[in-house]
C-alpha cells in the first residue's frame, strides 16, 4: 500500500510472566488491567504481581475494591515511586512480599491460587480469587521505520500533534511515549493525529 500520509496507533501488549496457567486463565482471573477489571474482584482476596509504579497504582486501587491484595515482588524492595510505596504501606489490607518469584498460575476453571518461591527457595501457595500482572508493557512499535525516533522502552516519540520524527508519519495512543495509557486518551490522540495529517496534506498541495 502506497501512502502520503501514515498514522501508527498499534497499541501495546502486556509483558507476560511466561509461567504455568498464565494463558490458561487470562479472562479468567488474570488480568492485565486493574483500571478496566478491579471491580470485578470486589471482596475477593487477589494478588497484584509487580515491583514498580504499574503495581504499585494497581495495588492502591484494588485496596479500596478488594478484602485482601498480596503484591508479588521478586526483588527485594520496590522500583517505584515514594510516595505511592508509603501510601501503601498505609493499607491494612494489603500484605507485600519480597523475594518472591511467580512460578505458576491454578485455578479450576475460574483462578483458585498461585504459586511461588520465596527467598530460600521453597515454594509457596496462596489462595487466590484473581491475578492481576503489571510487569510492563511492550509497545508494537515494530511497524515503524528504522529512522523513526523511539525512546528506552521502544515507544514512538511524538510532540503534542502526534507528529513523528518523519515528516508524514504520524502516532498515536498507546504506542506512543505519552505517559498515561488509557482508551479515552488514545481515541483523543487519534483526532488529533488525523486532524495533523490533514494539514500536512494540504500544504503539500
Amino acid at each position: 500500500y502506497l501512502a502520503k500520509t501514515v498514522i501508527i496507533a498499534t497499541g501495546v501488549h502486556p509483558r507476560e510472566l511466561g509461567v504455568p496457567g498464565e494463558k490458561a486463565y487470562r479472562n479468567k482471573g488474570v488480568s492485565y488491567c486493574t483500571v478496566c477489571d478491579g471491580p470485578i474482584f470486589a471482596g475477593k482476596t487477589v494478588a497484584t504481581i509487580g515491583g514498580g509504579n504499574s503495581a504499585l497504582e494497581s495495588a492502591l486501587m484494588l485496596a479500596d475494591i478488594a478484602s485482601k491484595i498480596y503484591v508479588i515482588n521478586k526483588n527485594p524492595q520496590f522500583k517505584g515511586e515514594q510516595v505511592l510505596i508509603d501510601n501503601l504501606a498505609k493499607k491494612s489490607n494489603v500484605q507485600v512480599i519480597y523475594n518472591a518469584m511467580t512460578t505458576a498460575i491454578i485455578g479450576d476453571e475460574f483462578v483458585t491460587g498461585l504459586r511461588y518461591t520465596d527467598k530460600s527457595g521453597t515454594e509457596q501457595e496462596l489462595k487466590l480469587g484473581g491475578a492481576f500482572v503489571h510487569i510492563g508493557m511492550v509497545p508494537n512499535s515494530n511497524l515503524a521505520p528504522e529512522g523513526v525516533e523511539k525512546n528506552a522502552f521502544g515507544e514512538i516519540v511524538v510532540n503534542k500533534n502526534c507528529e513523528t520524527s518523519i515528516p508524514g508519519l504520524y502516532a498515536a495512543g498507546d504506542v506512543t511515549d505519552i505517559p498515561h495509557k488509557q482508551i479515552v486518551i488514545a481515541a483523543g490522540m487519534g483526532t488529533t493525529a488525523l486532524l495533523t495529517a490533514v494539514n500536512y496534506l494540504n500544504r503539500q498541495g
